[in-house]
């Protein structure tokens, strides 16, 4: 689903950028007037300019259904994890901290870890 949506979407976006570039331009912009060209008819601009506003349209709705759809199997969740949950390498678990705030219980984790010994040969660390 979500993939035919992109595709739909990435048509909307390229046609649009097309319809974008063939408008006539109405002067001011680089210093550019709009001059004589295949495109100086003003029942041309109208139907561009329509076409514009409907694919704006619906690379808002796109757009928005594709933001919907991302986010509708998402649970919130705690960027700091419980403590049951986060375990370092070596296997024992983070205590919860009773003061300071989460820098000095991480600090308290790498000295744990540090502190016990090494199963095998280690690769140096640098510093």
């Amino acid at each position: 689903m979500q993939t035919v949506v992109i595709v739909i979407h990435l048509m909307i976006v390229a046609v649009m950028i097309g319809a974008v570039l063939l408008q006539k331009s109405e002067g001011g912009g680089l210093g550019m007037g709009g001059g004589a060209g295949f495109m100086s008819s003003r029942g041309t601009a109208n139907l561009l300019t329509r076409t514009t506003a409907v694919l704006a349209v619906g690379f808002f709705l796109t757009s928005l259904f594709l933001s919907w759809y991302a986010g509708y199997d998402r649970k919130p969740s705690s960027i700091i994890g419980q403590p049951s949950q986060t375990q370092p390498a070596g296997g024992a678990p983070i205590a919860p901290p009773t003061s300071g705030g989460i820098l000095d219980s991480l600090k308290k984790a790498d000295e744990q870890q540090q502190n016990q010994a090494p199963a095998g040969p280690q690769v140096p660390r640098s510093q």
